[in-house]
């Protein structure tokens, strides 16, 4: 049996590597996530247009956003989409309620209470957590270096 040389070595090892699909891939989560905001962001202004305040006009595009995006999850659509878009889908609102709804679907055997209800909210806690942890440390980040600038 012959001895591989190093070059014949990273020769059959570029032949049999595939080809990367980075450049595409950001491509496709760019167009895909520009999609989801550019809805949004049209809502928002069909809200604005149809008379709804700034603010409440901006809530209901988040929530018109959260209920496509389960909407989509729960007929099939989001995770066809999310393979091709890869990341793009994951723009955070959208991402967060296609992983609550796919949650409550896969668990939909184990009943409402008990299947759907706690996977809900075992995809929602942690997160909800986090948030209220993270608020009272930047709290009391701030409250110190308040108290320490009114002492100098």
């Amino acid at each position: 049996m012959k001895q591989l040389t190093k070059n014949e070595k990273l020769e059959i090892i570029k032949r049999h590597t595939p080809k990367s699909k980075t450049l595409r891939n950001c491509i496709l989560a760019g167009l895909i996530g520009g999609t989801i905001c550019l809805v949004a962001e049209l809502s928002r202004r069909l809200y604005l247009y149809l008379g709804v305040n700034k603010d409440d006009s901006t809530l209901l595009a988040s929530l018109t956003i959260i209920l496509l995006s389960g909407l989509a999850t729960a007929l099939g659509f989001f995770d066809r989409i999310g393979r091709h878009a890869g990341a793009g889908t994951l723009v955070p609102i959208s991402g967060f309620s296609n992983s609550v709804v796919s949650g409550a679907i896969d668990s939909q055997s184990e009943g409402y209470i008990s299947g759907v209800g706690i996977k809900i909210f075992s995809v929602a806690g942690p997160v909800i957590l986090y948030a209220t942890v993270s608020g009272v440390i930047y709290g009391l980040i701030i409250y110190i270096i308040g108290g320490i600038s009114a002492v100098i």
